[in-house]
């Protein structure tokens, strides 16, 4: 079992930034992809980035890149999401997960946080 606790949202205006932090727990960090997807009202959850066991890889959809950076710290156990430049419609319940493949599929990533929200106000 890993478990994922969140830290980090809120409510900012447009072209603010924000931190989020995911601190985990429980099995080997390392032994885990870990990726933060994001959900807005009446949507599915979606990727938002991806970074590789060691840190040396990240995939981000196209919507954040340029704007977000995913970072890990693998002696803390912890990954977090850079947000810069922040748009209304990055407006959604931010998740933390751990899998054991580099993948953006959602359902390839076994363990989740319980979310955070984070609201961009115009």
């Amino acid at each position: 079992q890993v478990q994922l606790v969140e830290s980090g949202g809120g409510l900012v205006q447009a072209g603010d930034s924000l931190r989020l932090s995911c601190a985990a727990s429980g099995r080997t960090f390392t032994n885990y992809v870990m990726g933060w997807f994001r959900q807005a009202p009446g949507k599915e959850r979606r990727f938002v980035a991806i970074i590789s066991w060691s840190g040396g890889n990240r995939i981000y959809a196209d919507s954040v890149k340029g704007r977000f950076t995913v970072s890990r710290d693998n002696a803390k156990n912890t990954v977090d999401l850079q947000m810069n430049t922040l748009k209304p419609e990055d407006t959604a319940v931010y998740y933390c997960a751990a899998g054991a493949k580099y993948t953006v599929l959602v359902g390839e990533y076994s363990y989740w946080g319980q979310g955070i929200q984070v609201t961009v106000s115009s």
